[in-house]
């Protein structure tokens, strides 16, 4: 490359380094080897040779395109694909070849033309071996300027199309050339060959760009000694029009604008895949949400319920209750007083009419509290289930356009799949006795505690009965304790209101231990199976979580970056 101005050598600088941030980006987002290698290539061949890269299908003419312009039969022509593999043609004193790999040839020739350009022949893009079409493919973005060879019989096929297609997204600067004219019966039908592809060119690409019909044999034969060919072989035309590109200002336009294309549109590919894994990570946020906001309500309707529930059981007592004023009102008068003497027979008559089956009850409405609880964790558990496996199924459906050879997609259904397997296992091994029995026995030791009773192995029936009993000797001893002196016409009322207030205050302390004690261990279950589907979905969420973070960062430097090589492009474009 010659000597640049201070100002080139600055855009140049700048230039370096946004594509050296592209490429730290592009690997650090895991990006494809093909995308790093293009991107690698791209920053070296701005040092290297100007690259003119002869592209189109098998039988176009590119060999005798490429003839024509070095005037010399350096390549084999055909009708069959002769052309197997990248031909790199630069100057040598003499006519050379060497084998770079299994795809690439090195040739050269002393041609005028090759002093300060190189010039890629490469197969056809619609060679039968698809390799050779990959080949072509990825050598475009290398080029600093692409000549498209299309055939006057045959103009602009479809997968022509698409290969231009494939140029113009990479920002190449593109020439294309109608070869063999010479097939064409008259002028007026080759203006109609050069308008058809000028316009479809234009209305494909979105692009104006320059269109030469021409014959590269009759240019070739004029040069190898048949003057009188050259003029209708319409070869000048486009030969002046690549000295024009190539003059020295042209060229180092074109060599600091093409890695500049590579890397927006590796940028833009980027951006795009960036933002279809942002709206697949928005939809799974959302699904956490919904997971935790069901945890949430879920949690608010268990304690909701279990009021109520708790609210059978303060019947029963408050039932006791009423037994036992009733029972004070009967027997606290002066027809009891020989029952009132024997303390025994006072305390079974307040077993058998005031306790009587308080505990079976109470132990029947804490089963059914259990098992209803167990029943909601269980339908809690193969909701998450089956949302999460919905999910899954709806994305392994739907896989995303990410040509980007990395683990994302692989990670995040395989976090999915994870929580949903746990789920799964958790509802398949639910021992629906087992955990009655834990639950049962949690409440027992919660209300035995709360009432300061060891209680060992009995159950909460039992519990419940030994509490009651101990409140019929606490209150029922009241009734004898005065000895004689309840015999008194002043003393039973006295001592039957004291009976009723005790009364009162010992059921409502036996109510206020057995809620309590209950609804602390009953809260403590709802707390604990939340927090198991809180960790279960902890990987998921902290990937989705991290990786959007990731995303969003990557986003903004991306954007950085593209707004850097527009403006690099915008001050090249002002020269």
């Amino acid at each position: 490359m010659h000597i640049l101005s201070a100002a080139q050598e600055s855009l140049l600088q700048r230039e370096r380094i946004v594509l050296n941030d592209l490429q730290l980006l592009v690997t650090s987002f895991h990006g494809s080897k093909d995308d790093l290698f293009t991107l690698k290539t791209s920053i070296q061949q701005m040092d290297d040779f100007f690259l003119l890269v002869i592209v189109g299908e098998f039988n176009a003419g590119k060999s005798s395109f490429i003839n024509a312009l070095l005037g010399a039969k350096v390549l084999k022509e055909g009708v069959t694909p002769t052309t197997t593999k990248i031909n790199i043609i630069r100057y040598g004193e003499n006519h050379s070849e060497q084998v770079i790999d299994e795809n690439t040839l090195l040739l050269k020739e002393p041609a005028a033309l090759l002093s300060e350009i190189s010039i890629v022949d490469t197969p056809g893009t619609n060679a039968i071996i698809r390799e050779h079409e990959k080949i072509t493919s990825q050598f475009i973005p290398r080029s600093d300027l692409v000549l498209f060879i299309t055939s006057a019989d045959r103009p602009l096929s479809e997968s022509e199309r698409t290969f231009l297609e494939t140029i113009r997204d990479w920002g190449k600067k593109l020439v294309v050339i109608i070869n063999k004219v010479d097939l064409v019966e008259s002028s007026e039908e080759i203006e109609q060959i050069e308008d058809f592809v000028t316009e479809n060119i234009k209305s494909l690409l979105g692009i104006h760009t320059e269109v030469f019909p021409i014959s590269a044999k009759k240019a070739l034969n004029a040069k190898l000694g048949e003057p009188k060919l050259w003029q209708e072989s319409r070869f000048e035309a486009v030969e002046n029009h690549i000295r024009s590109i190539l003059d020295e200002e042209g060229r180092i336009k074109l060599k600091l604008q093409n890695p500049l294309g590579v890397g927006l549109n590796l940028a833009n590919r980027y951006q795009k895949v960036i933002q279809e894994r942002l709206v697949i990570l928005e939809d799974d946020i959302e699904t956490i949400h919904n997971i935790e906001n069901q945890s949430k309500l879920h949690k608010e309707d268990m304690l909701h319920d279990f009021e109520f529930r708790m609210a059978d059981i303060e019947n029963i007592l408050f039932g006791m209750e009423q037994r036992g004023q009733q029972f004070f009102d009967e027997y606290l008068r002066i027809g009891r007083i020989p029952d009132l003497i024997n303390k025994n027979k006072i305390q079974d008559a307040f077993t058998k009419t005031v306790i009587t089956d308080v505990s079976r009850q109470i132990e029947v409405k804490v089963d059914e509290l259990i098992d209803w609880m167990i029943d909601r964790d269980f339908r809690q558990w193969k909701a998450i289930m089956d949302h999460l496996s919905k999910r899954k199924q709806k994305y392994d459906e739907k896989i995303i356009g990410d040509p980007i050879n990395t683990t994302f997609n692989y990670d995040r259904s395989f976090l999915i799949e994870s929580v949903a397997k746990e789920a799964e296992r958790i509802v398949a091994d639910y021992d629906r006795e087992k955990e009655a029995s834990e639950i049962a026995s949690g409440a027992q030791n919660a209300v035995a505690a709360a009432a300061a009773i060891e209680v060992g192995a009995i159950g909460l029936g039992t519990l419940i009965t030994i509490l009651a009993t101990t409140l019929s000797a606490d209150v029922t001893g009241i009734l004898v304790a005065s000895g004689v002196a309840i015999l008194g016409l002043f003393v039973i009322p006295s001592r039957r209101r004291k009976a009723n207030r005790e009364m009162s205050r010992k059921i409502q302390q036996l109510k206020v231990n057995l809620t309590t004690s209950l609804q602390k261990k009953f809260s403590t279950e709802i707390d604990r199976s939340l927090d198991r589907i809180h960790n279960a979905i902890l990987p998921y969420t902290r990937f989705v979580r991290a990786e959007r973070a990731n995303l969003e960062e990557t986003q903004l430097a991306l954007e950085e970056i593209q707004k850097e090589i527009l403006d690099i492009q915008n001050q090249i474009n002002q020269w």
